[in-house]
């Protein structure tokens, strides 16, 4: 290496630069950025394709740090190879506003391709990730003009693989033969408890191999020369995704806790710090890092060249290929098609002219139908119940290891179908959304939430929303999730009570790149509801009058999915009773939060009673009722019983409601 600059000095800049950082900040994890140093050098300083310059080059290898606590590695990383990380951000870890917090986060800083809190999570992300690369490169490469073909490198620890979603996506992965797919273990044995040996007892090695992986045991992950030559040979198998096992030393270069928890979770100690300097032979200040080593680092120049060469190969796919190249830009920028608002427009016409009792899967599954032929980038899937969720559609293409497709089959695999849905929108070119029935969306709840926190636009099609699922019994009745979803920032639910409304809610959640949404869809058919032309439109504002009152406002009933029928036939009952109430349909609370206040308060003026009807806990509902107004709910678990029997034993019928409004109004 140029101007006497080793391999091994280019670790030792990582460990060190690591123990400053948290000895600076106080807090944080030492111990595994020092112990896959050397990893990070063979991987970064051998084989990774990025351009600093530019983070988001759409044919740059991806490199995922799924043992996110270790966030000062790739801190450091980003620093030295020239991406926008300062030493100033380094001094600023984990400080208020810095750009290098105590895990790495999407959109924050340069070079971070996923956030990687949770453990497992960033695995995960690599498949979708794998994956929508294998997808692009089938349906964009043509003979001699390979524009996508990269890989996804994953640094992963023993909290990432003692997690249920490593095997969920891993055994996918295995299944779809990722083969661009390439997971380095930092074997060292320890976490944060102690030596992993008492309750992470797994051949590792012989689980993947039943996976289906290619496997290399037993690399001394502080060899640098070694691990490389294993990246070299993971590269040469096309079938199979890859797992390097990199036996290390937690916190290798501290002086005295090196192979210790103690270095695990808590910065050294100054002492500590001033020893392992010395025994590593690194004279300099903190943070100092030596010109020679600096350069040695530096990726600015191979990386401009990597791109350059790209983008020349690009030119000719473009020329031989316009309307390839236009349309593979425009996915990669995440732009909807130039003509979705009109298309948008027509299938909310159509469902509405069809008038058709649906239910929320079935109305669904025709939007999609329809929308699948102009959306290429739309790519479904279900966790093994697409038969009954309707998440697939007549002419949707099974996803196999032997090609293309946009229709993934999970499998039973709802956490990891969600988190591979999040690599997937990350690493850009398509628009995922996947269904199961909304109770299970408890095992997805955190890929969902982690969506929500990086402002990716997932699309969850959750079906079988209420009791009305009936004989299956409480484990498959939702009750508090509908209001557990909605209480997730940043995420929408659109709980629709007809054709029409799903219609829009589809084109909404298409058109929300940041935000994901959740489709909360009956089992049950629903009949299609009237409405004129501005109603169609106020349908977006998430919160709209549906049916008018005839006379003075006694009452507003607001309700959601089915249980808009019940509001509508009690404002029915209650006519001739002599008592006007006005239905306010609500598929989307947050889109009606965002109103402005004269819209609330046309559709829910002040005065009048308010009821609201929903088959979920009534907890959430309070804040558009208030003290005065009352909910029909079920704040209970359910039971096995035809749906009729459940809505009379929760008290949703018409002859709850009515009794409900006639007390609310004093009557």
């Amino acid at each position: 290496m140029a101007n006497g600059v080793t391999p091994q000095d280019l670790a030792t800049a990582l460990r060190v630069l690591a123990m400053d950082a948290v000895e600076h900040a106080g807090a944080g994890h030492p111990g595994m950025p020092m112990g896959m140093a050397d990893i990070a050098v063979a991987l970064w300083h051998g084989h990774l394709r990025h351009n600093p310059a530019d983070p988001s080059w759409p044919d740059r290898d991806r490199f995922v740090l799924s043992n996110g606590h270790g966030s000062l590695l790739l801190y450091n990383l980003l620093h030295l190879s020239g991406y926008g990380v300062s030493i100033d951000d380094l001094r600023s870890t984990r400080r208020f506003g810095s750009r290098t917090p105590g895990h790495p986060e999407y959109g924050l800083t340069p070079g971070v391709e996923t956030t990687t809190g949770p453990l497992g999570q960033g695995l995960a992300n690599a498949v979708g990730m794998a994956l929508a690369e294998r997808l692009l490169a089938t349906e964009f490469n043509r003979p001699g003009h390979a524009i996508v073909d990269h890989y996804t490198y994953v640094f992963v620890g023993d909290g990432c693989l003692m997690e249920g979603i490593s095997h969920e996506v891993c055994s996918l992965a295995g299944a779809l033969g990722l083969g661009k797919l390439i997971i380095l273990y930092d074997d060292n044995g320890v976490s944060i408890d102690g030596p992993v040996s008492g309750w992470f007892a797994d051949d590792t090695p012989r689980r993947f191999e039943a996976y289906g992986w290619q496997v290399f045991g037993g690399v001394d992950g502080h060899d640098i020369a070694a691990v490389s030559a294993a990246i070299a040979a993971a590269r040469q198998e096309a079938a199979r995704p890859s797992l390097i096992c990199c036996k290390t030393l937690i916190g290798k270069g501290s002086a005295t806790m090196a192979g210790s928890k103690d270095c695990h979770g808590a910065p050294l100690g100054a002492a500590e710090v001033a020893r392992s300097r010395e025994a590593l032979g690194w004279p300099h200040p903190p943070f100092v890092i030596p010109p020679g080593i600096g350069a040695a680092w530096s990726a600015a120049e191979s990386g401009k060249a990597l791109q350059a060469d790209w983008t020349r190969r690009f030119a000719a796919y473009a020329a031989a290929f316009p309307a390839e190249a236009a349309e593979f830009q425009r996915r990669m920028r995440g732009d909807l098609p130039a003509g979705f608002p009109a298309i948008a427009a027509h299938l909310v016409q159509a469902m509405a002219a069809a008038a058709k009792p649906w239910s929320g899967r079935q109305a669904s599954q025709e939007a999609v139908a329809r929308l699948a032929p102009h959306l290429p980038e739309l790519i479904g899937g279900s966790a093994d119940l697409s038969v009954s969720t309707m998440a697939v559609w007549p002419a949707a293409k099974p996803v196999s290891a032997e090609g293309g497709g946009n229709f993934v089959c999970y499998g039973v695999r709802e956490f990891g179908m969600a988190a591979i849905m999040n690599g997937m929108l990350c690493h850009g070119g398509f628009r995922p959304f996947a269904g199961t029935y909304l109770v299970f969306s408890d095992y997805a709840r955190n890929a969902l939430r982690m969506a929500a926190l990086m402002g990716l636009g997932a699309i969850y099609v959750l079906t079988h929303d209420s009791i009305a699922v009936g004989g299956d019994g409480p484990t498959h009745q939702p009750a508090e999730h509908l209001a557990a979803l909605r209480l997730i920032p940043n995420l929408d639910l659109w709980r629709p009570c007809d054709g029409v409304e799903t219609a829009v809610a589809w084109s909404v959640a298409l058109e929300q790149r940041t935000t994901p949404t959740v489709l909360a869809l009956s089992r049950q058919a629903m009949p299609a509801k009237s409405r004129n032309p501005v109603q169609l439109l106020e349908i977006r504002r998430g919160g709209y009058v549906l049916s008018a009152e005839q006379g003075r406002l006694a009452a507003i009933l607001i309700a959601t999915g089915s249980e808009v029928d019940l509001a509508l036939a009690a404002q029915a009952a209650l006519q001739e009773q002599g008592l006007h109430v006005r239905v306010v349909s609500m598929p989307s609370t947050r889109s009606f939060d965002q109103q402005d206040a004269a819209w609330k308060q046309q559709v829910l003026p002040p005065g009048p009673p308010r009821l609201a009807i929903e088959a979920g806990v009534s907890d959430y509902w309070r804040k558009y009722v208030g003290l005065d107004g009352d909910v029909l709910g079920v704040d209970g678990f359910g039971h096995s019983a035809p749906p009729d029997e459940l809505f009379r034993h929760f008290g949703l019928t018409l002859e709850a409601v009515t009794a409900a409004v006639r007390r609310l109004a004093g009557v």
